[in-house]
């Protein structure tokens, strides 16, 4: 009898312990499989994002080395340089480029600027007042087989924004001509045609063009004018 009492106590306990193991598998957390598998999910979740960044990076790193030799084996003796922010002079640089057959090359920021127009306004003057030197993308290659420039700018605050100031630090025009290009409102050329020769004493500084924000969108005859009073062209 006591047996038989020792052998079905043997097998409750044996079944309560099974019953308690369930009960505690169920509480516990993840395995440390499940969590590795569920990184890999967060992780492949980012990829697409990723892989759109690297195509927008060598998009741009294109578009760089196409203006690092604006006229690839051919180099010829006039160049464009312009900045532009609004698109008005980038207008005007490509009619003046159209009419004369000159090479083309855009001072790009090498930190953009801002979209916002009024943040603009605040950047340029803090600009100015530290005299600040914009870094330029890309490079001008064969610059020692141009003779003739055409630089072209928005008159901000009444001056060349500062990236044109870092282009004549970082380019000798001595004896080049220098033909300037303006854009604005309606503040004209102001004061930088007389800063470029400060700037630029051994090049020859011609009578510069400056068209305002409507005109700019038809730049056509206005260039041809300014170019034949210039005798640059043929």
């Amino acid at each position: 009898m006591k047996k038989l009492l020792a052998l079905a106590l043997s097998v409750l306990m044996l079944t309560l312990s099974a019953c308690g193991n369930t009960g505690t598998q169920t509480l516990e957390g993840p395995s440390e499989e499940s969590s590795q598998i569920n990184s890999r999910i967060s992780d492949e979740t980012q990829l697409p994002e990723k892989e759109e960044s690297s195509n927008t990076a060598v998009t741009a790193e294109s578009t760089e080395d196409a203006s690092d030799d604006p006229a690839g084996e051919d180099t010829g003796k006039a160049l464009v340089v312009y900045f532009s922010w609004s698109g008005n002079t980038e207008t005007l640089a490509g009619e003046i480029q159209s009419q004369t057959g000159a090479d083309l090359f855009e001072l790009i920021p090498e930190e953009p600027y801002t979209d916002d127009y009024d943040t603009l306004l605040d950047i340029a003057q803090e600009e100015q007042r530290n005299d600040a030197r914009p870094a330029i993308s890309g490079s001008i290659t064969g610059w020692e087989n141009y003779e003739v420039i055409y630089v072209g700018y928005p008159n901000w605050w009444g001056d060349m924004p500062m990236i044109l100031y870092s282009f004549f630090d970082e380019y000798d025009l001595s004896g080049k001509t220098i033909a300037p290009f303006c854009t604005s409102g309606g503040s004209g050329l102001s004061d930088t045609i007389n800063s470029m020769r400060a700037l630029e004493p051994d090049a020859v500084v011609l009578d510069g063009l400056h068209l305002g924000s409507s005109a700019a969108s038809a730049p056509g005859s206005a260039v041809t004018q300014w170019l034949n009073g210039l005798g640059l062209t043929e």
